[in-house]
């Protein structure tokens, strides 16, 4: 393909650097360090490339407005500006945008209403794995993900991240979680980390990572009234490894048993995987796609699977060797789940 690369932030010879350093050589790459649209617009219709890249749109620059480059005029009228051209010779483009600290497009709301899809690249700082997702896509679902991995040579696809996000997780440990949870139509397995732990402070300290904070604190609220399990003057935090970020009511079952699994000290059987939705009453609800998430777990080696008893009763075929528990609650969740303690070992 003959792409046409413009720059409004990097010379050249910078990009040039990048790309001895990423062992990137192609003749059809064609790069403009250019800020003034009109110029990018003509560059466009003299070259006719099969793909345009403009990083970023805060930097373009429209003559005929007096503002300055990154404010709400300049760029809402530069991407229309691209947008007509590009429309109309049928060139796919790619605009790269800056973000605010809220994680939000900067600029006007418009911009995202302006192109065909909007795609958020995401991930914690910390780690290493980067998440492509779409929050907007007129002509696919938003519900896929791409998953990625930062390494030196730039970034490489994680084919199987259900495995690369378990890596390294510990064995025989208390308050850690594993569930599966449905990116679009690929399941993917998450672990959750759970802890509880007494409090220096008069008010209790709730702190949650890739989980919804309210949604943490119904969890708790729950499980005090309706299964007796008390946080009340414990600190209790909840993280999702991996940078992941969950929103699926499917994960509230290994979010409760992670954190009574910190209370009680007692570790989740090592292969063991949980889902399910709670509810206020303190009952597991049904979750959809049931079926493709105990696949999921049983190519993973997982040899016990927690789930609603309702969705257990609409399986119908057997998944060997994995083992179905169907549960009503989270009490019968939880005994389920652990590891059997020494008195139950002699017991047996």
């Amino acid at each position: 393909m003959k792409i046409l690369y413009v720059s409004g932030e990097e010379s050249a010879r910078q990009i040039k650097l990048r790309a001895q350093r990423l062992g990137v050589n192609n003749d059809n790459l064609y790069i403009l360090t250019e800020t003034d649209i009109q110029a990018v617009i003509e560059q466009i219709r003299t070259d006719k490339p099969d793909l345009v890249m403009i990083d970023s749109i805060q930097t373009m620059n429209c003559t005929d407005l007096s503002s300055s480059p990154g404010s709400v005029s300049q760029v809402r009228e530069c991407t229309a500006a691209v947008m007509r051209v590009v429309k109309a010779l049928e060139i796919p483009t790619i605009l790269v945008g800056h973000v605010n600290k809220d994680g939000a497009i900067a600029g006007p709301k418009v911009l995202e209403h302006i192109v065909d899809t909007v795609l958020y690249f995401e991930g914690d700082r910390q780690m290493s794995y980067r998440i492509l997702r779409a929050e907007k896509n007129r002509y696919g679902s938003t519900n896929e993900i791409g998953v990625f991995a930062m390494e030196e040579n730039g970034l490489r696809q994680v084919e199987n991240p259900s495995l690369a996000l378990l890596s390294g997780r510990p064995t025989n440990v208390s308050g850690t979680c594993v569930t599966c949870v449905m990116e679009g139509s690929r399941p993917i397995l998450a672990e959750i980390q759970g802890l509880a732990t007494s409090s220096g402070y008069g008010t209790p300290r709730r702190m949650s990572t890739g989980f919804d904070y309210n949604r943490m604190s119904l969890l708790l609220a729950v499980l005090e009234k309706r299964a007796g399990f008390y946080f009340a003057n414990l600190d209790a935090y909840v993280n999702v490894v991996g940078g992941l970020r969950l929103d699926e009511p499917a994960s509230d079952l290994a979010v409760a048993l992670s954190l009574v699994s910190s209370l009680k000290d007692r570790p989740i059987a090592e292969k063991t995987i949980a889902f399910g939705e709670i509810g206020l009453a303190g009952e597991i609800r049904a979750v959809a796609h049931a079926e493709a998430r105990i696949s999921e777990a049983n190519r993973l080696g997982f040899r016990r699977c927690v789930l609603p008893y309702q969705s257990l009763k609409h399986i119908a075929r057997r998944y060997e060797p994995i083992e179905l528990v169907g549960v009503k609650n989270v009490r019968e969740a939880f005994s389920a789940a652990v590891e059997p303690d020494d008195h139950s070992r002699r017991a047996e």
